[in-house]
């Protein structure tokens, strides 16, 4: 599922546009947006209610971004009459954004000092960090 409004794009849409596996995946998760959402749901479930008044976000933004998750096998839900309370999937996906973190303390955040990923990158970069730093 791609998302159009905000240009990011989801696991499965990258690899069937030809992207390796492992540039997919990090694609995917190069959005804040998702960041937010995965730091959220790694302290529990959440419903998309709950998921919008805490990340002050429309429910469309959530639902589009809770799909391309979930097409991705991050994240998945379990209903509950007539409520959907989603979770984290992958454990994995915690010790990858944690070794970021870690990467990124290493370099001093040198990537958003970088040229090439400059524009828009130190906010990236910063909310990044701060999502990860959250999590542990």
């Amino acid at each position: 599922m791609a998302i159009i409004e905000d240009g990011g794009s989801c696991l499965s849409a990258d690899i069937a546009a030809g992207l390796p596996p492992a540039a997919a995946l990090f694609h995917s998760l190069a959005d804040e947006t998702r960041l937010r959402i995965v730091q959220r749901l790694a302290r529990g479930e959440a419903r998309v209610v709950d998921l919008t008044g805490e990340l002050g976000l429309a429910q469309s933004t959530v639902s589009k971004h809770l799909a391309c998750l979930r097409d991705c096998g991050l994240i998945d839900y379990r209903a509950e009459g007539r409520q959907s309370f989603y979770a984290l999937t992958r454990p994995e996906l915690m010790d990858l954004l944690g070794a970021a973190e870690q990467l990124l303390a290493a370099t001093g955040h040198t990537v958003a000092l970088c040229p090439t990923y400059s524009s828009g990158a130190a906010a990236t970069t910063s909310a990044t960090t701060a999502a990860m730093g959250e999590v542990r």
